[in-house]
């Protein structure tokens, strides 16, 4: 939500999805355990402890996620969490991909360098069900191809995963099928073999991560709709964790009118 600066009219937008016990997980286990150790009538101080992994709810992604002796998330440069970019309004309904064309005609134009967060439309129907985690859009081979010649410094979507549903285990990738049925539905659907339209395994996230360099963020949610269409400040610091593999963020848009103004218009919003 937009809040006031004591020294500047900046606006401040949540990007990010709750988090916590109960919340929408993405189908593999474990799940997440939040529990109360102390209490104020008891203790004094209130004290929870949490057990799980940390790829739930909006989290980025390190290279050692998805392949070996790669960086973990002190790999990435620091510089790759703070930025300019925009939000991109791709609107893509049930195995929607986005297309390294979708990416091109996208508006306000992504350029080098960019923080991009991709807004699909699913982060609406952020829930425990098969729409948002088996049937939504994403990300594949030449969408994830563009970011990385693109050159952008970081990215986020409103999905389920940096990859497509349909090129992860929830299929014939890696350990799965995690959801056969997936496979004959899709058959069903379209008439094709889902191996044969997607067969790689996470390749958006090698792309992106492995390849490229370049934070993913998943799930990403929240005032999304509220900065679409404009180009903001983002941030989206992880921990400082050597070893770790996926981190829980607070991502953070920062949109200031003035600038805004400049840049739909070509003037300066004081008249100058």
């Amino acid at each position: 939500m937009p809040a006031p600066n004591s020294t500047r009219a900046l606006e401040f937008y949540n990007l990010s999805a709750r988090w916590g016990h109960g919340m929408p997980q993405w189908p593999s286990s474990p799940g997440i355990n939040v529990l109360t150790r102390q209490f104020h009538a008891l203790d004094g101080v209130y004290v929870t402890e949490f057990e799980g992994i940390m790829h739930r709810g909006t989290h980025m992604d390190a290279p050692l996620h998805v392949t070996e002796n790669t960086p973990t998330l002190t790999g990435y440069p620091i510089w790759r969490f703070f930025g300019t970019g925009v939000a991109v309004s791709i609107p893509k309904g049930k195995w929607g991909v986005i297309t390294a064309d979708d990416l091109e005609q996208a508006t306000p134009t992504i350029r080098k360098n960019d923080i991009v967060m991709i807004n699909t439309g699913t982060h609406h129907k952020l829930a425990d069900t098969d729409a948002y985690y088996a049937y939504s859009p994403g990300l594949y081979k030449d969408g994830a191809e563009w970011l990385v010649e693109k050159g952008v410094k970081m990215v986020g979507l409103d999905v389920q995963a940096l990859d497509h549903p349909l090129g992860t285990k929830l299929v014939d990738h890696g350990p799965g099928p995690s959801h056969p049925h997936l496979m004959e539905e899709y058959r069903r659907e379209t008439g094709r073999d889902v191996m044969a339209d997607f067969p790689y395994w996470e390749i958006a996230h090698k792309t992106l991560m492995v390849k490229g360099g370049i934070p993913g963020i998943e799930n990403v949610n929240g005032d999304l709709d509220a900065i679409t269409g404009k180009r903001c400040t983002f941030m989206a610091f992880p921990w400082r964790w050597p070893g770790g593999e996926g981190c829980g963020v607070r991502v953070v848009a920062i949109v200031d009118p003035e600038q805004t103004f400049r840049i739909e218009t070509g003037r300066s919003g004081t008249g100058e």
